[in-house]
């Protein structure tokens, strides 16, 4: 694999300490036609399009810190995926 989305899987990869070797099985064009590697995404594409991962510190409730992110934004809808207590 070479190209924009092999260097975002190797940036991914290194920052989250993975040290094993990646085997290539065939490389293959991408097709833009069906979207965009991540890294190449504008902010506003990210936003529309995207996820925000946040850890949430304890104390606000999640309804909160997604108020917050459509405030800081400017969005109109916006929403959470759930969470997870930290005594879970």
């Amino acid at each position: 694999m070479r190209g924009p989305g092999w260097e975002f899987i190797k940036e991914i990869s290194e920052f989250c300490g993975d040290k094993r070797e990646w085997i290539i099985v065939r490389d293959e064009e991408t097709d833009y036609s069906y979207g965009k590697i991540p890294s190449e995404r504008s902010l506003e594409e990210l936003l529309d399009l995207g996820v925000i991962n946040l850890d949430k510190p304890p104390g606000p409730t999640s309804h909160e810190v997604v108020a917050w992110i459509k405030r800081m934004f400017g969005l109109k809808k916006a929403g959470h995926g759930g969470t997870l207590e930290g005594f879970a």
